[in-house]
């Protein structure tokens, strides 16, 4: 039995190790910047930091009276920054409110931030912090990447808005992916590069070429794998992708295994093709539902159509993720 609970111990260790990652204040600047008017006389919640170091705290709390909030909440599981392997008997979760200035200063003073206890663990998933979501419009964190899928659907089920922060993989999970065919959820404004890192506690390996340690003593990974997902519509969304090449049978081959064209750069979509076409998942940072139908991804409809899970194939050689898609407008 010692030997199992060990195991179950490491097994949350590299779980929650995983999963502390700490979004920069200058990467939720960058982003909120889009969606301003989506906040006056709304309630925030933030349920997946901790709300005493949490640059989403920070920023909605400082940002309050310009963005007309009405409440700020934001709650803390109470393992954050102990010993994974305590029994943290002593720790206890606590929810923040924040209902703005009362003094003048334009600043979130701790005598103006009201501090609660929990009585369970803060988990996202526990009824008391479900009750807190019950009372948010918008909710506005970095989840935990393990439990990706289980935190959008609680969102979904719910009928929340949110803007969030996930793997870039997640687009192909099953479940997400057919929120983005269904126009129910879309990619916020930056991915990839366009999020430059993450603060990670002390004990975190500080891997990759711009891994590095800020002017204030944080310590910061770039993984260059990470997006935006969101329900709040923005300009962006609604751009159009400037199409420029014409199609041409020999330089868009067709898919073995599936009839559409193979597209291998979102900006060589061919102007003039009204099939269906494959092209790469990083295409939905682009994408414009006014101007194209997302029909499915490769190993989905590969599956629908001959029972057999494959991605899509070229003269025999399986490719890399696909995603099809129609042009509108044709």
């Amino acid at each position: 039995m010692a030997r199992k609970a060990q195991n179950e111990n490491l097994h949350k260790a590299n779980t929650a190790k995983k999963d502390e990652f700490y979004t920069q204040l200058t990467d939720i600047e960058r982003e909120l910047r889009h969606y301003k008017e989506h906040f006056k006389d709304k309630v925030v919640f933030c349920n997946c930091d901790d709300p005493r170091i949490s640059n989403f705290f920070h920023y909605f709390s400082y940002n309050f009276e310009y963005l007309g909030l009405k409440k700020l909440i934001t709650t803390c599981y109470k393992s954050q920054d102990m010993d994974l392997f305590s029994e943290q008997k002593s720790e206890r979760a606590i929810y923040l409110e924040y209902t703005g200035d009362k003094n003048g200063n334009k600043v979130p003073d701790p005598q103006e931030i009201g501090i609660q206890y929990l009585k369970n663990d803060g988990d996202f998933r526990n009824p008391e912090s479900i009750e807190l979501l019950k009372q948010a419009d918008i909710v506005v964190t970095n989840p935990p990447f393990s439990l990706f899928r289980e935190y959008v659907a609680q969102l979904i089920d719910y009928n929340k808005k949110f803007l969030i922060i996930g793997n870039i993989n997640a687009i192909t999970y099953k479940e997400i992916f057919k929120l983005i065919k269904e126009n129910k959820a879309w990619l916020g404004v930056n991915m990839g590069r366009g999020i430059s890192g993450f603060i990670v506690p002390k004990h975190y390996e500080l891997y990759g070429t711009e891994a590095r340690i800020d002017e204030s003593g944080n310590r910061i990974v770039s993984t260059n794998n990470c997006l935006w997902l969101t329900n709040l519509d923005m300009n962006k969304r609604h751009e159009d992708i400037i199409l420029y090449k014409n199609y041409n049978p020999d330089a868009y081959p067709t898919y073995d295994n599936y009839d559409a064209i193979n597209v291998d750069v979102t900006k060589e979509i061919p102007v003039d093709y009204a099939g269906s076409m494959g092209v790469p998942i990083t295409f939905l940072d682009k994408y414009n539902p006014d101007q194209f139908e997302i029909l499915g991804i490769d190993r989905v409809l590969v599956e629908e159509l001959t029972g057999k899970v494959s991605r899509f194939r070229i003269n025999e050689k399986e490719i890399y993720a696909r995603i099809i898609i129609k042009n509108k407008r044709l």
